[in-house]
């Protein structure tokens, strides 16, 4: 097999895209991020990268908070749209018909379409260029209770949750494995 080296822009894909909420009342908007992701679980944090010229980032700014908000396979022309239309020029919840709600603990909204939703208060920005690094507590996470079966495991693959990558939006499809199910032990295996 034979490479190159690329030209392009740096690629680690898929990653998970996002509706991010931000802003409370009136001045309350959503955009979409691609550059989200889980960085420590205790005490549970995540990140994500927001262009300094975009309308959200001092909304964020000055209020150290926002929602994460995952987006399933029936949100994906809102994941689309809400990232290409400035929350300056339009009101894009009433656009995309997307519902507020009161969060738990942060002041901006979450999305009632969404099935899972993480409330989160910035604690480091980080100008990296670009863009700019949030690093936040998840203070709060609400979830769809069709999500938890009997016993309130969360079950996210029934949300047809959505993955971008390279320009691209993709449903989450079929399982593969489970974590640790190479090193698992087998019932009825006897050992060698």
């Amino acid at each position: 097999m034979s490479k190159q080296v690329w030209k392009g822009s740096a690629l680690l894909a898929p990653v998970p895209p996002a509706l991010v909420t931000c802003g409370s009342g009136e001045a309350a908007n959503v955009l979409t991020v691609a550059w989200a992701g889980l960085v420590n679980t205790r005490p549970p944090r995540l990140s994500i990268s927001v262009r300094p010229e975009r309308h959200s980032h001092p909304l964020i700014c000055e209020s150290g908070e926002f929602v994460v908000n995952l987006p399933t396979e029936k949100l994906v022309r809102a994941v689309d749209w809400c990232g290409v239309k400035s929350g300056r020029d339009v009101d894009k919840f009433a656009v995309m018909h997307l519902t507020k709600l009161e969060a738990s603990a942060v002041g901006c909204p979450i999305l009632g379409e969404s099935p899972v939703n993480l409330e989160c208060r910035v604690f480091q920005r980080i100008p990296l260029g670009s863009h700019d690094l949030f690093l936040a507590d998840i203070v709060a996470i609400d979830v769809d209770e069709a999500l938890l079966d009997g016993s309130g495991r969360l079950c996210l693959e029934k949300a047809g949750l959505l993955a971008y990558a390279h320009g691209e939006y993709y449903s989450l499809g079929r399982r593969l494995g489970t974590f640790g199910y190479t090193v698992r032990r087998r019932k009825n295996s006897t050992r060698r």
